[in-house]
């Protein structure tokens, strides 16, 4: 049997580039068939726009939760979020698993599945703001109560790579890849 891929769960606050980083990373281990990029399932209209992912209705997330059908599940900003169980699987054949996730189930991980390995993307507060208005989903008020949540990384976080995404989208790429292969 082989020995089991990590979990690689990259979190960080909103507007900080993750979902950007994700892809690209995604786009340049195409061709790796060791790294699995993760799908979320989200409680949110698949044409709501903002990363690609898969709908699911409030009461199926439920259903999901209450059946053991989510490696990891949380709620953030009215959604409901998950990962399907599946991605266990993969990583239990010996893949690296690579997801999005709230800071808020990295405690949870990483008492229950080793191994596992953090990385926070970060970036100031006025360049996050200005993605966020970018991206157009969050009215400038959502956009500021998003910036006030800001928790402190130490109270959730051990072990964690920091990828500071303040310059271009190309030395962003370039740090999160050194971060996902070291």
């Amino acid at each position: 049997m082989p020995e089991p891929g990590t979990l690689v769960l990259v979190v960080g606050p909103s507007g900080a580039g993750k979902d950007t980083l994700l892809e690209a990373a995604r786009r340049h281990l195409q061709n790796n068939d060791k790294f699995v990029f993760a799908r979320r399932m989200i409680t949110r209209p698949a044409d709501a726009g903002g990363e690609d992912h898969d709908a699911i209705s409030p009461d199926e997330f439920e259903n999901h939760v209450k059946n053991d059908k989510f490696l990891l599940h949380w709620q953030a900003h009215g959604l409901g979020y998950g990962l399907p169980v599946s991605y266990e699987q993969l990583r239990q054949a010996g893949h690296v698993v690579i997801a999005n996730v709230s800071r808020q189930v990295v405690a949870p991980a990483q008492q229950n599945l080793a191994p596992l390995k953090t990385i926070c993307v970060t970036a100031p507060a006025k360049v996050r703001a200005e993605r966020m208005a970018s991206r157009g989903r969050e009215a400038p008020a959502e956009i500021e109560q998003r910036l006030l949540r800001e928790e402190a990384l130490e109270d959730c976080l051990q072990d964690v790579q920091l990828v500071k995404n303040t310059g271009s989208l190309q030395e962003g790429v370039r740090s999160f890849l050194q971060a996902l292969e070291s």
